[in-house]
């Protein structure tokens, strides 16, 4: 029998099936970028505590500088599965795997990095916000400062109007699309520039709800009947070459419950708000567009002309 904590997990994304780790594995973004970071951020010797080790690949990564990694898994069977398989890498002899709760764990000596990948796009379904403002809290009282290094260390989140094509084969349905960023898909117009809507730096306390109102200035005439969120993950900043290693996630596109018909120069107004690690759903239901200046209906400029 699942407690309280695990059903809200497997609700939420935080039982990850063990073959779903599979996508993960085969996603080259993703594990290139963390790769890089933690080969950036952990220096030799380091102590490094992961947070959701999964199958322990991350920590795996830290293990090659690391003198000790401490990898956190709450699914007993990815508990097993991570151990499985770093006892058949080289170095895997340096991670311990624990079967805890990232929410009540703390390591046994204060650590040099914190690696945590609770990420879904926006921040939703998976809990790397709370996990993390947690951690610091109790970090803090057990240990006092300074906190360790995090990775990823901030995250940028954006959103952009669009007209989706929902039809499947002539079945119209508007359902929540995900979409790789390197792909150009036919159906999909940018009907707007996208627009940060916040910016999570790790290293800093951070709110749990997130809401916005914004504006858009529409570039082409259509329908909006969509909103792409977009979440770039600032893995590591690498100051000496005053650049960034990133990972975005794959664009996340939610239908508007009433599609807004708009002309090139309309200016439109987008609402919403939900918290850390909330369902889509909820985001749904309070994303709100609306037109609020038409250009067709202003008067045209007077411009002098002169021989």
């Amino acid at each position: 029998m699942l407690n309280e904590r695990e059903i809200e997990s497997c609700y939420l994304g935080q039982f990850i099936p063990v073959h779903y780790h599979h996508n993960m594995l085969m996603d080259q973004n993703r594990m290139h970028g963390f790769k890089s970071a933690i080969d950036y951020a952990v220096k030799p010797g380091a102590k490094v505590l992961e947070l959701g080790g999964g199958t322990g690949v991350l920590s795996w990564f830290a293990a090659a500088k690391a003198s000790k990694v401490y990898c956190v898994e709450f699914n007993p069977d990815m508990v097993k599965e991570a151990r499985k398989m770093l006892a058949l890498n080289p170095n895997g002899e340096k991670v311990e795997v624990v079967h805890a709760d990232a929410f009540e764990y703390l390591p046994p000596e204060p650590v040099d990095v914190v690696i945590c990948e609770m990420i879904h796009v926006g921040m939703l379904r998976e809990k790397q916000v709370e996990v993390i403002e947690s951690f610091k809290r109790r970090y803090t009282e057990r240990f006092g400062g300074p906190l360790p290094v995090f990775l990823p260390e901030a995250v940028i989140m954006a959103v952009q109007p669009l007209q989706q094509e929902y039809d499947f084969e002539g079945f119209y349905a508007p359902i929540v699309q995900f979409q790789e960023t390197t792909v150009i898909y036919p159906g999909t117009v940018e009907m707007s520039q996208p627009a940060v809507y916040s910016i999570i730096d790790f290293n800093q306390p951070n709110e749990l709800t997130y809401s916005w109102q914004g504006k858009f200035v529409v570039e082409r005439n259509g329908e909006i009947n969509a909103m792409r969120f977009v979440t770039k993950n600032i893995l590591a900043v690498v100051a000496e070459r005053s650049t960034t290693i990133d990972w975005l996630n794959h664009y996340m596109t939610l239908p508007l419950a009433t599609p807004v018909k708009a002309r090139e120069g309309d200016v439109l107004q987008v609402s919403f708000q939900y918290r850390a690690g909330g369902s889509i759903p909820s985001l749904q239901a309070s994303l709100r567009a609306e037109i609020l200046y038409e250009a067709a209906l202003q008067p045209a400029s007077y411009i002098p002309a002169y021989a």
